[in-house]
């Protein structure tokens, strides 16, 4: 160690002191911290993007909004892969550095570090490299939240393989699709969803192999026999005539949409979408070298891009996975929070409102810092309720599997409850009438992203899907189908999906704002708004709502939570229908599926018309005889 002696101005000194002690860290400490990422060319790494701290001791990444949103951008290079120029560039760095902590819900414990994945990683390219399939084929991945699943992601990294995850819920004809339309030649899952695919294997033209992580089966490759029969699978990566690197521009990813709106579409992302993801780990999540951050989100579906993978790793910092297989309470993750010492934390508003629910105070969340939620609307009460026990606010944000986190509330700016916030940096976004053209300040129009510069993250295209892609991509902006409106703040407030704005006596209503209101009343857990016909009004909202525990329906309800919506909202967005029920219709990925209730009212009001004119020609045959 090489020790310097600088002198230094007494009001920087304080600074240093005041962030240092804030920090838990020494003035030394600190100031090393500070040069390390200042200067990454001497971390021996060559690669800035392998970010560390970027804040010169301060309390968040980014301290400014309007001069990072002016000043950020992420320089691409033409070859790039996440899992040698991260991953493996970390596990050079520091062979000792914790990269994930695992963990179920019976207890069992496993810690990786970024040497270790480097090296499993390195196996299971080796094994395809054995077994197939080529660079640019694709790879269905279907395994709950295990450790193999990083292996193998980051294995298929490392080749160039192009691989599908999916949630281990899908049935047997969900995966029949999926593999037929994505030309899958290999699926990789475990012991418990192996049946699936044998049943549908014959079925499926393009599937030629079956990898197995947890057990040995006939007609399956197995990942444990491979680790050790005959020998040893090696943990260097075989090099062999016909290895190419990847370009940035290369597919990598393909996520298969929720279907809310009918099948589910293919999105395709290429290596750069990992880069993109620097913009949801730092300035969102807020991520540091040395955190823990915890998501929680199914391994089948894009959030554990964000939470799981290319937006902590990034970063170089550690995550947590917490392995639910049984029946899954929001409390349980409270003890994991203060066991591992959990700094930064995203799950959706339902866990929020679920964990709001048990005795906070109980708790140690003096290591957490930054708290994340997205997806749904977060009810202002919930907020108050969780900062007023952790000490921190819950910051919003909203993307698509499209994008990575393309805008939100970030730690510099105030948290307005309900707003999605601002545009990312590196991301300019717009909101347009139907004509094209931009709206005014709280006129609603759709979220306009625009493709010059083309943000790092935003997929390529929909595979094999024309129609989409030219509705989606349109005179130089990705259109990402959703509605929403600025204040005169530029803050984003959100509206709706295009087909489930509500057009009730010449008003347009968006569902997410009816619903934002529904769930502040105590006696709403969750809530669904679609439009329902109406003779008169041409549509009137409809809400279906699941009541918390302690409520019973009533006539008296219904008016008190019919008043309490036309106090914190628009009197005309007052749902004028509310219908009790046990459970909201959902896709695999827990999205409400609006259409499916629409379609039922529009079946429930087409039966009775059909009655009335029924009843009609009855009157009339009587008053004929």
């Amino acid at each position: 160690m090489v020790r310097y002696s600088i002198t230094m101005d007494e009001k920087l000194v304080q600074k240093i002191d005041a962030d240092s002690k804030s920090q838990g860290m020494s003035r030394s400490d600190w100031i090393s911290e500070v040069c390390t990422t200042q200067f990454p060319e001497l971390d021996g790494s060559g690669l800035p993007q392998v970010n560390h701290d970027h804040t010169l001791g301060s309390k968040h990444n980014i301290t400014d909004y309007d001069e990072t949103y002016n000043s950020f951008s992420i320089d691409v290079p033409e070859y790039y892969n996440f899992s040698f120029d991260v991953i493996d560039a970390l596990a050079k760095k520091d062979r000792n550095k914790l990269a994930m902590i695992w963990v179920n819900q019976k207890g069992e414990e496993k810690k990786y570090t970024f040497r270790d994945l480097s090296r499993l990683s390195n196996q299971v390219a080796n094994m395809l490299i054995k077994y197939g399939p080529a660079k640019g084929e694709r790879v269905l991945i279907m395994l709950p939240r295990v450790p193999e699943w990083w292996f193998f992601v980051l294995g298929m990294i490392k080749m160039g393989v192009v691989y599908c995850p999916a949630p281990t819920m899908l049935t047997e004809q969900d995966l029949k699709y999926r593999i037929n339309a994505a030309d899958i030649k290999m699926v990789i899952t475990n012991k418990e969803n192996a049946d699936k695919v044998d049943a549908i294997f014959d079925e499926c033209p393009s599937l030629a192999s079956k990898f197995i992580v947890d057990d040995e089966r006939e007609g399956w490759i197995s990942y444990p026999v491979e680790l050790a029969y005959p020998a040893p699978v090696s943990s260097k990566l075989v090099a062999f005539e016909g290895l190419e690197r990847t370009k940035s521009t290369d597919p990598m990813l393909i996520f298969f949409t929720s279907g809310t709106t009918g099948e589910p579409k293919m999105v395709l992302h290429d290596h750069s979408y990992a880069l993109g993801h620097i913009v949801t780990g730092r300035f969102w999540h807020d991520v540091r070298s040395n955190d823990l951050h915890f998501t929680v989100a199914d391994t089948g579906w894009g959030k554990s891009t964000w939470g799981k993978l290319f937006g902590q790793w990034n970063e170089g910092a550690a995550i947590m996975v917490y392995d639910i297989r049984g029946k899954f309470h929001a409390t349980e993750l409270l003890p994991i929070i203060e066991k591992y010492g959990v700094t930064t934390f995203c799950v959706p508003p339902t866990i929020y409102r679920m964990m709001i629910l048990a005795e906070l105070e109980k708790y140690d969340f003096s290591e957490l810092r930054h708290c994340c939620s997205a997806g749904e609307p977060l009810n202002p009460e919930v907020i108050k309720v969780w900062k007023k026990a952790t000490g921190h606010t819950i910051y919003e944000g909203y993307g698509q599997t499209e994008t990575v986190l393309c805008i939100g509330t970030f730690p510099s700016m105030e948290a307005r409850f309900g707003s999605m916030g601002k545009p990312a940096p590196g991301w300019q976004i717009e909101i347009h009438d139907d004509e094209g053209n931009p709206a005014a300040p709280h006129v609603e129009g759709h979220i306009a992203i625009k493709m010059d510069p083309r943000p790092v993250g935003l997929f390529r295209e929909y595979i094999n899907n024309d129609a989409e892609n030219a509705k989606s991509f349109s005179d130089g902006y990705y259109y990402t189908g959703d509605k929403a409106y600025t204040d005169e703040d530029g803050y984003f407030w959100f509206v709706g999906r295009d087909d489930d704005v509500i057009k009730a006596s010449g008003y347009r209503i968006g569902p997410f704002e009816v619903e934002s209101a529904l769930i502040e009343h105590p006696a709403v857990q969750e809530a669904a708004v679609v439009g329902t016909p109406d003779v008169i009004r041409g549509q009137v909202v409809k809400a279906f709502v699941v009541l918390s525990p302690g409520h019973a329906p009533s006539e008296s309800l219904i008016h008190d939570i019919q008043n309490y919506v036309k106090k914190v909202t628009a009197p005309y967005k007052y749902p004028r229908v509310i219908e009790f029920v046990d459970s909201l219709p959902k896709t695999i990925s827990g999205k409400i599926r609006r259409k499916e209730l629409k379609q039922k009212e529009q079946e429930k009001h087409a039966k009775k018309i059909k009655t009335m004119e029924h009843k009609g020609d009855l009157k009339k045959d009587r008053e004929q005889k």
